[in-house]
């Protein structure tokens, strides 16, 4: 009985420390979601910085949640989510060129992908290639999605910093 006892004891306890080093309700988070999840906390925070007028600061937290993204590609090349992001924080840190190549290469894997369609139109509307932004537009025209209206706001107030 006490033996039992004991294989209960360590299985709960070995069950929770692993629980306790994951984002993940199951525990079973991988070390590429967890990097994506920790790039996904800094673009937010970078986002709330730039809002502050603290561009500066958000851009050194856009550069840290690249390279996590970074690492997360390396293990999972078919992710669009994370070519989004490294899309997102690239354009971000002002490097539009290399941002519009993740975008595109995450249209490759996923076309209809509203993150990316909406941010791409972004980055066309930032290198004033208005036509290119319609296209986007027009790619999310029947989703009935926050990303068409929030692209269509863009294009319209080109020239306003909204994006």
């Amino acid at each position: 009985m006490k033996n039992v006892l004991i294989l209960v004891l360590s299985l709960f306890l070995s069950s929770s420390l692993m629980a306790a080093g994951s984002d993940s309700s199951s525990g079973s988070s991988s070390n590429e979601e967890s990097l994506y999840e920790d790039a996904v906390k800094l673009v937010k925070r970078a986002g709330k910085l730039e809002k502050k007028d603290k561009v500066d600061k958000a851009k050194k937290l856009y550069a840290q949640a690249f390279n996590k993204l970074e690492k997360a590609y390396k293990s999972d090349k078919k992710n669009p989510d994370i070519l989004n992001y490294m899309g997102f924080t690239t354009r971000k840190t002002g490097n539009f060129k290399k941002a519009e190549k993740f975008y595109l290469e995450g249209l490759n894997l996923k076309p209809n992908h509203n993150g990316i369609n909406e941010y791409l139109g972004e980055l066309y509307v930032q290198t004033n290639r208005i036509d290119k932004a319609n296209e986007r537009l027009e790619v999310l025209k029947s989703c009935n999605c926050k990303e068409f209206s929030e692209l269509e706001l863009i294009i319209k107030t080109k020239g306003s910093k909204v994006y």
